[in-house]
């Protein structure tokens, strides 16, 4: 009775201890440890900070682009010798209820969602699970489960970690994107939608593909696809789980998700996406029969993960890309060599790692989805910044060159920009904890 009722207390006292410093998901499981030493930079931040004489002018030229290009909403940051200089929010995160766009704001960030991904493989490979070089598919491949046995094209068995890293591995969207084609490929398989990633994977292998690995490239969302089950088998964790705790966690990154395809599902803070006012319904990609915006229900961003899927805001995933700049002043979370690698130029002309493009010092990050756009920029020696929109416009994913044009207009119309470090604004700078090191859900018994 007594061993009982000491055991009773204990379960009590650790009921407390969880409620107290624990917060939960829409779906109950462990999230982050709920503490102000954790705390999301951009949840300390207000557009009041960046409001000055000296920024005046740049406000009004993001206004003026918004309402030209009819965007509801935008997020902008800048850095400069790795401070944050400027965060803020611009038109409407929800134009229904007229709320207003806030640092803390979350917003799609697309095709950049890669630059993520291919992060996460180069920390698998300097943690020793995984070499670049490695196959992915087949016998000798990482993906050797039974259910990426079905390969129709024998050169599938060559396709590299690398290849799929700089979209040279044989995919193409000669005959439609398949991540973006969930009902035809249920039907196809002969399984009910929503499908999954693995039934996309499986359907691609099925096929033949469209060049030898390595002998071009093409640009590939499944490619990343793969990635992210790559990096699942690697490291025994769920993708999500190790992009948190091995990248975005040790960057000082706490507020960045994957996000969910409707409206309905989305995070507390993040914004509602639109799209141009000519743009047409699809049927809905979970088979409910719906008629959908691609941006609210057409797109299965579930399965589109680490190839296009993550959120954030404008300041962490500054604080995200300072972690991989090869500049120690904030710590990085690669090291130098993993850096120069994903940046260097290739010389058959493949794509960097992760980067849209690297030239001269100067890297860049573009990504395009129905209902947004994105744009993440660093420059060796001068400025780097970031900007997104909840709107997508007629243009697609030009849009972003348009983003390039506004941002380089911006930085020239600010002389000086005021002397602060928005990252560590507050005088009370709490120690950062690293929850690598703080219990596990799995370590509770």
């Amino acid at each position: 009775m007594i061993t009982r009722r000491i055991f009773s207390f204990l379960i009590i006292l650790l009921l407390v201890f969880l409620d107290q410093n624990f917060s939960f998901s829409k779906e109950g499981s462990l999230a982050v440890p709920f503490d102000k030493t954790i705390e999301a930079v951009s949840h300390r931040l207000s557009n009041e900070l960046s409001e000055s004489v000296e920024t005046a002018r740049a406000d009004r030229l993001i206004k003026r682009f918004l309402r030209k290009w009819e965007v509801a909403g935008a997020t902008v940051a800048v850095v400069k010798d790795e401070k944050l200089l400027f965060a803020k929010g611009y038109g409407y995160a929800n134009k229904e209820k007229q709320e207003l766009v806030k640092p803390s704001h979350l917003f799609r960030i697309a095709s950049v969602s890669k630059l993520i991904t291919a992060t996460a493989i180069m920390k698998l490979q300097e943690e020793g699970k995984l070499h670049i070089n490695d196959y992915a598919f087949g016998e000798h491949g990482i993906l050797n489960d039974s259910i990426y046995s079905n390969i129709r094209d024998k050169r599938t068995k060559r396709i590299t970690v690398e290849h799929l890293l700089r979209h040279s591995a044989g995919y193409s969207s000669k005959y439609g994107d398949p991540m973006f084609l969930p009902l035809s490929i249920a039907k196809k398989m002969k399984v009910e939608p929503p499908i999954s990633a693995e039934t996309t994977i499986q359907f691609v292998l099925s096929r033949r593909l469209h060049f030898t690995p390595g002998s071009r490239s093409g640009y590939s969302n499944l490619g990343y696809v793969i990635l992210e089950k790559i990096i699942e088998k690697a490291s025994g964790k769920d993708y999500e789980t190790y992009v948190k705790t091995h990248i975005l966690q040790p960057a000082g990154v706490f507020d960045m998700h994957l996000g969910k395809s409707l409206q309905k599902d989305h995070f507390v803070n993040e914004v509602n996406y639109y799209e141009q006012s000519n743009a047409i319904k699809i049927s809905a990609f979970n088979g409910s029969g719906k008629t959908v915006f691609r941006s609210n229900g057409g797109n299965n961003l579930q399965a589109l993960g680490g190839a296009g899927a993550w959120v954030a805001s404008a300041a962490e995933l500054m604080k995200f890309m300072l972690a991989i700049d090869g500049d120690n002043a904030h710590p990085d979370i690669l090291s130098p060599k993993s850096v120069r690698y994903m940046t260097k130029t290739n010389k058959k002309g493949f794509s960097p790692i992760g980067w849209k493009g690297t030239r001269k010092g100067t890297w860049w990050r573009t990504g395009t989805l129905a209902g947004s756009s994105a744009l993440l920029k660093h420059q060796v020696g001068g400025y780097s910044f970031v900007i997104i929109t909840n709107s997508s416009t007629w243009r697609g994913s030009d849009f972003t060159k348009d983003l390039s044009v506004l941002m380089s207009r911006v930085l020239r119309s600010v002389k000086h920009w005021p002397s602060q470090d928005l990252f560590n604004h507050f005088e009370a700078k709490p120690e950062v904890i690293a929850l690598d090191k703080l219990p596990q859900f799995e370590d509770w018994s």
